[in-house]
Formats: C-alpha cells, structure tokens, sequence
C-alpha cells in the first residue's frame, strides 16, 4: 500500500458518510480511480427520487429480521461499488483498468459486476464474509488487497 491507498481510503470514509442508509454500521462509501484520478464515487442508497431509508426513518430488512449478507434484493438500497459503476456508466467513463476504493469488501453481487466492468484492483478496509465473492475475483485474477492502517 502507498501514500495513494491512503489517500484515496480517506475519501472512501468521507463518502460513506453520504450514505441514506438507516444503519448507521452500513454506511459504505466506494470510488473508483484510475491513474490517481477519482473517475466516479458510491456509496449505499434508494434509487434516485425513491424515498431513502434515512427519510422513512426504518430499514426493511430490520423490520424483516433479514440477516446481513443474505437476501440482497430485500433492501431499498443500492450498493456503494454498484453506485459507483453504474455512474462511470451513465456518464460515459471507462473504467476498464481501474481500481476501486471501498470501505468494505464486496458482495458476490459486486463482485460480478466489478469483473464485468473491467476493475482489476479492488481495496477495501472491512471483511465481508462472502466466500463467492472473493473466489470470483480471485479466479480472474482481480486484485484483492485488504488494506491495513
């Protein structure tokens, strides 16, 4: 890790707190860069114009005793990593080669779409336990770095 990991891990927290999710221990940031250049940012919230967790004031899979890691699609929110690409999509930027800052280490649902967008380096400061995800990124040949203060 170098000064750049750093850098660019202090602006994921930043970011993270940007998040609408009710929870306060699930608010996840993501940027993605490329040539320590931020080309778009992320972090976990409702779809644009749809009520926000932190506007109706509760989280559905609390209400639903949905335990974390699991049933992905019963959340109001969008995944930081997700946000993120989905973005550089929007706004017409390759993010082939690049390298994605989050403060926590993907999904399998992030995991596929991080392969597929063409990131190659993936950092992160919290585990996540999903075996899945780190085998598919592992199998082709993403970079994986679980990066320590």
């Amino acid at each position: 890790m170098d000064k750049w990991d750093k850098r660019f891990m202090e602006m994921v927290k930043v970011i993270a707190g940007w998040s609408s999710c009710y929870q306060h221990n699930r608010k996840i940031g993501a940027i993605i860069v490329k040539n320590k250049r931020i080309l778009t940012t992320g972090y976990n919230g409702a779809p644009s114009g749809y009520p926000s967790c932190v506007e109706r004031q509760e989280c559905i899979r609390r209400i639903r005793n949905i335990p974390s890691g699991t049933k992905h699609e019963y959340c109001y929110a969008i995944h930081a990593e997700q946000n993120a690409i989905v973005q550089a999509a929007k706004l017409g930027v390759s993010i082939d080669g690049a390298t994605l800052y989050c403060t926590h280490q993907p999904c399998v649902i992030c995991a596929k779409l991080i392969v597929n967008s063409g990131i190659i380096r993936v950092v992160y400061e919290e585990p996540y336990p999903d075996s899945l995800a780190t085998e598919i990124l592992e199998a082709v040949g993403v970079s994986l770095e679980r990066y320590i203060e």
